[in-house]
C-alpha cells in the first residue's frame, strides 16, 4: 500500500469541497489521503479589504509554509488566489478541469434596478477588479466592501442594506448556494484563472506529483496559463483591476483583457485570436500591446495613487 497523502486546505465549506474533491479523485486512482485543515490570514482577518491587507496569496501562504514545513503533502487552491510567481520549492502538479470562469450578481430582491439608469444602487465586493468594471458600467452607484467566506457573504446581503454582491459563479454552483434570482454578469472579465483549482506539491515530492498528474487538464492549464502570464506581465497583483478569459474553441483560442482605473473611469482592452498551436507567450505578447496601447499610463496611475 501506498504512502497516505495529507491534503492541506482552509476550513471554509468551499476549500474543504475542492480539497474533498482531490481526496475522492485521488481515491480512484487508488492513492488514500486525509484533509488537514489550516486557518489563513484571510480567513481570519474578515474586515481589511484585500486590496489594503497587500500580501500576495493571502490566502495560500500559511498552506505554503505547511507544504514547505512538510506538515502537508498537497495544497488545494482556487487557482485565482495563487500568485503568480509561487513559492520556491513548491510547483503545481494538476491544475483541473475548469468550471464557470463567470461572475454572478446575487440581488437582496430581484435585479430589475439595472435597468434604470438613474437608480443608486448600492453593491457589495471586496475585488478591486469587480469594484472598477462595476463602476466602468453602472458609475453612479455605490460601492462597499465585503469580506468573509461565500456563506457570510450571501447572509451579509439578507443583513445589510445593500441592493446586491457580486460571487464568482462557481463557488457558489460547487457548494449548491447559487441563488435562483442570481444574474449572470457576462460583459464582465474574470479574474485570471477564475473557476479553476490547482494543486500544487513540494518540487521534491515525486509520489505526491506522480499521484496528482492524471487530474490534471490540459486545455484548461493553457487558457490558465496565458491569463495569469498577463496578469504578471502586467505585475498586477488583488490590489489591481486586471482581468483575463482565454477560451478555446473549434480549433482557435480567443483571448480578451483589460485593465482599469481604480475608479473605473479609465478602461483599456486587448482581444486576440490565434491557434491552438500558436500560444506560446499570448500572454506576455498581449499584455505588451495594452501596456503600449494606454495600458501603462493607467497602471503608473494606480501606482502613484491618482488612479
Amino acid at each position: 500500500m501506498g504512502r497516505l497523502i495529507r491534503i492541506g486546505t482552509r476550513e471554509s465549506e468551499l476549500a474543504v469541497w475542492q480539497a474533498t474533491l482531490v481526496k475522492n479523485l485521488l481515491a480512484q486512482n487508488g492513492f488514500e489521503a486525509e484533509l488537514i485543515f489550516i486557518k489563513s490570514e484571510g480567513d481570519t482577518d474578515l474586515k481589511t479589504p484585500l486590496y489594503e491587507i497587500g500580501v500576495q496569496g493571502i490566502f495560500t501562504k500559511t498552506l505554503d509554509i505547511a507544504l514547505l514545513n512538510k506538515h502537508i503533502d498537497i495544497a488545494v487552491h482556487s487557482m485565482k488566489d495563487v500568485p503568480t510567481q509561487m513559492a520556491k520549492g513548491i510547483i503545481s502538479s494538476a491544475i483541473l478541469p475548469r468550471a464557470s470562469y463567470k461572475d454572478l450578481l446575487v440581488p437582496k430582491q430581484d435585479a430589475s434596478f439595472l435597468n434604470n439608469e438613474e437608480f443608486n444602487a448600492i453593491i457589495a465586493t471586496s475585488s478591486i477588479r469587480r469594484k472598477a468594471q462595476w463602476l466602468n458600467r453602472y458609475p453612479n452607484h455605490t460601492l462597499e466592501n465585503l469580506r468573509g467566506n461565500v456563506n457570510t457573504r450571501l447572509q451579509k446581503v439578507k443583513d445589510n442594506n445593500w441592493h446586491g454582491a457580486i460571487f464568482a459563479a462557481a463557488g457558489l454552483e460547487r457548494i449548491g448556494l447559487r441563488p435562483a434570482n442570481a444574474v449572470e454578469l457576462d460583459w464582465m472579465l474574470p479574474a485570471p484563472a477564475q473557476g479553476a483549482i490547482m494543486v500544487v506539491c513540494r518540487e521534491d515530492d515525486r509520489y505526491s506529483f506522480d499521484a496528482c498528474k492524471p487530474l490534471h487538464d490540459e486545455q484548461t492549464a493553457t487558457s490558465t496559463t496565458i491569463e495569469r502570464d498577463f496578469l504578471r506581465a502586467l505585475l498586477g497583483g488583488c490590489s489591481t483591476p486586471i482581468s483575463a478569459l482565454a477560451q478555446i474553441k473549434d480549433g482557435m483560442l480567443h483571448f480578451e483583457g483589460n485593465v482599469l482605473s481604480l475608479d473605473g473611469k479609465e478602461k483599456k482592452g486587448i482581444s486576440k485570436q490565434v491557434s491552438v498551436d500558436n500560444t506560446a507567450g499570448l500572454g506576455n505578447i498581449a499584455a505588451g500591446e495594452l501596456l503600449n496601447n494606454g495600458g501603462q499610463s493607467i497602471l503608473d496611475g494606480i501606482r502613484n495613487g491618482q488612479k
